[in-house]
Order: structure tokens, then C-alpha cells, then sequence
């Protein structure tokens, strides 16, 4: 009733940025939540390389080809899409370099480095998007709105 006893786990922010609720990442599909509930990083304009890391321990299940994302599983089973910019799918690849294609992650383990100026010459928005894509699965999210350091950028409460 008043969440006593229930587990949490905490998320790191797979990138340096600045951490936002999903709500305000500029597409509808995932400001919307349609695809889960979650919290972006926005990279600092002069960012020209990032390398977007595992946001918790767990297991990648896929890397997409282009490297714009992957899904895993944390280690209390919360599955987890981490999606790097916006309509990035359509670089193809382009300025995106996928470290680890599968197996077992810690909190931080580096997946993709991507070359924001590719980015940012195709006009599109460097935003990287992680949600929840199990509702069920969480409770309650609470997002560090700002977080830029060494905090969690977000803890679930597990349902």
C-alpha cells in the first residue's frame, strides 16, 4: 500500500547530459509514454562524441544494426530500450559505432559511441531516450530531472 519492502532499482544516465523526463522529449511516441514510461539525456551542444553506456546490469538483448539502439534486461529482469536520437534510424549506421553487441553488462558498460557531428549535420536531435517498454514492470519511476553527475538519473520501484 504505501510501497514498504517493495524493490527499487536504480538507473545511471547512459550518456553525459543533461537527464529530463520522457515527457519532454520532442516526439509524441515517446513523450507520449507509448512505448513505456522513462527519463532522456540531452548532450551538451558542444558534445561531439558520446559514448552511450549501459544504464544499469543486466544483459543486452539486441543491438540494433545501425547502432541507434539496444534493449536488455537488468539483472531484476526490468526490460529496458535505450534509443539514441531522434529518426536516427535513418543515418543507417552512419556515425555510430556499436562496442558490445550482446552478453552480460555492468551499469556503465560502453555499447555505441556515436559521432554527434553526423548527428547534427542530418539536423536531427541527439535527445537519447531510455524507457520501460514492460508497464507492469514498474510502479513507480522517479526521474533526477537536471541530474548531470554521478546520481542515479532515475529509481524504479518495481511492481
Amino acid at each position: 500500500m504505501f510501497g514498504f519492502g517493495k524493490k527499487k532499482e536504480s538507473f545511471i544516465a547512459p550518456l553525459a547530459g543533461t537527464v529530463v523526463p520522457v515527457t519532454e522529449v520532442p516526439d509524441p511516441v515517446f513523450s507520449g509514454k507509448m512505448l513505456g514510461d522513462g527519463y532522456a539525456v540531452i548532450p551538451s551542444d558542444d558534445a561531439a562524441q558520446i559514448t552511450v553506456v549501459a544504464p544499469a546490469a543486466g544483459t543486452l538483448v539486441q543491438v540494433f544494426k545501425t547502432g541507434h539502439a539496444f534493449s536488455m534486461k537488468t539483472t531484476d529482469g526490468v526490460e529496458v530500450l535505450v534509443h539514441i536520437g531522434l529518426d536516427t534510424v535513418g543515418l543507417k549506421g552512419t556515425g555510430f559505432t556499436v562496442l558490445q553487441e550482446s552478453g552480460e553488462v555492468t551499469a556503465g558498460a560502453p555499447i555505441v559511441e556515436v559521432d554527434l557531428s553526423v548527428v547534427r549535420a542530418a539536423e536531427l536531435d541527439p535527445i537519447t531516450i531510455v524507457v520501460f517498454t514492460k508497464k507492469n514492470q514498474i510502479a513507480e519511476l522517479k526521474v533526477n530531472s537536471g541530474a548531470t553527475g554521478s546520481e542515479p538519473a532515475a529509481v524504479a520501484t518495481l511492481a
